[in-house]
C-alpha cells in the first residue's frame, strides 16, 4: 500500500481525495476548485468555516445552515438567512441579484481541505517536481514516438508495450548523451 500519491489536479477531485484519506493514502494531488470568483464577488475562501459548529460565518458574522440535504451526490448548500442579507451592508458585493447567499460544500471537503494543507509542504513540493519529470518522459512518448494509445491487449500487453517503448526512449537517451545531438555530428563530419 503505497504511503503517498502524487497527480494532477484532474485528481483533485473531493471524491478521490476522500477515498484516498479513508484509504491512509496522503494525496499529494493540487485540488481542483472553481470557487474563486473573478467577478468582483465574495468568494467562497472570503466566508470562514466553523468546523465546531457545521456551519458558515460570512464576514459579517451571520450564520449559513444547511439542511443536510445532499445534491448530486457530492453537494451540501449552506444558504444565509433572507433577513440577514436584506439589511447586510456587503449585499451589492456577496449575493447581487439573489434573495441570499448559498455556498456549496462538497461532502469530502475536510479532505480537500487537508490536500490544500498539504501543497505547501516539502514532501509535497518534491512529489510534485518527481512527477512533472516523469510526465515529461510521457508527453515525450505521445509525441516523438507516437505512443497514443495501447496497442496490445490486456495488463500484461500494455506492460509490454510500454516497456518497449521506455527501452526506445533510454536507448535513444543515451545514445544522443553519448555521441551528442545529430547536428553536431553532422556538422563535425565536415570539418
Amino acid at each position: 500500500m503505497p504511503k503517498h500519491l502524487a497527480a494532477d489536479t484532474a485528481y483533485g477531485t473531493g471524491k478521490f481525495l476522500g477515498w484516498l484519506i479513508g484509504a491512509g493514502i496522503t494525496p499529494h494531488i493540487p485540488v481542483w476548485d472553481k470557487s474563486t470568483r473573478a467577478d468582483g464577488t465574495l468568494s467562497r475562501s472570503d466566508f470562514q468555516w466553523d468546523k465546531r459548529r457545521g456551519v458558515y460565518v460570512c464576514p459579517n458574522n451571520k450564520v449559513l445552515h444547511t439542511s443536510g440535504t445532499v445534491h448530486d451526490g457530492r453537494t451540501l448548500l449552506y444558504s444565509a438567512s433572507k433577513l440577514d442579507c436584506d439589511t447586510c451592508p456587503l449585499k451589492a458585493r456577496c449575493c447581487p441579484g439573489q434573495l441570499a447567499r448559498k455556498i456549496p460544500r462538497d461532502i469530502h471537503e475536510d479532505a480537500r481541505d487537508m490536500a490544500r494543507w498539504l501543497m505547501g509542504s516539502k514532501a509535497f513540493i518534491k512529489s510534485r517536481d518527481e512527477r512533472k519529470r516523469v510526465e515529461m518522459r510521457f508527453a515525450h512518448l505521445k509525441i516523438q514516438h507516437g505512443f497514443e494509445r495501447m496497442r496490445l491487449r490486456g495488463l500484461s500487453g500494455a506492460r509490454d508495450e510500454f516497456h518497449v517503448a521506455a527501452i526506445v526512449q533510454n536507448l535513444k537517451t543515451l545514445a544522443l548523451r553519448a555521441l551528442g545531438p545529430p547536428a553536431a555530428l553532422h556538422s563535425a563530419s565536415f570539418a
